[in-house]
């Protein structure tokens, strides 16, 4: 995801850039590519945010601590939620997927090589810890719903993949 192919005010980039995911502390909501359009109008910042899923529990506190975050500035913020498309793991930055290895959750791999993974295929998913592909799946959920649990066989550390969703 490049923010300049998404519709947001290059004056808003940087207050929504301090506004981070409320259960992946280390990612902003803008590098997590739930952010599809920030625009101000007559004074007020409108935001249209995809959830990374429909049913995320986040997705309230999100729009609050966005419209936290804008108030700081003086400014108001109305949040409105977009379902259709879907929110895909290609939106997350190559800022945020690094931020998101370094902080312990796996990068999502490619559709396909997903559905191989989480349905018991290929072992692809690289440990962000050593760096091992040596892993298994524990659980189609991990932390959250949009996570996997994943074991790592060389370190034996547990570790959450971000499950490709398109």
């Amino acid at each position: 995801m490049k923010i300049e192919h998404l519709n947001i005010a290059p004056s808003l980039i940087e207050i929504l850039s301090s506004v981070p995911d409320p259960e992946i502390p280390v990612i902003s909501l803008l590098d997590l590519g739930v952010i599809r359009e920030a625009l101000e109008i007559d004074g007020v910042v409108k935001i249209k945010m995809t959830p990374t899923y429909s049913g995320c529990p986040a997705t309230d506190v999100m729009s609050d601590d966005i419209k936290t975050a804008f108030a700081k500035e003086g400014k108001m913020a109305e949040v409105e939620l977009i379902l259709s498309p879907a929110w895909t793991t290609d939106w997350i930055s190559e800022e945020g997927l690094i931020k998101l290895e370094e902080y312990g959750i796996a990068r999502p791999l490619s559709e396909s090589h997903d559905k191989d993974v989480l349905l018991g295929g290929k072992k692809l998913v690289k440990c962000p810890q050593c760096g091992s592909t040596h892993t298994h799946l524990v659980s189609q959920f991990g932390s959250t719903p949009c996570k996997a649990l994943f074991k790592c066989d060389d370190c034996h550390e547990p570790f959450d993949y971000f499950k490709c969703l398109k």
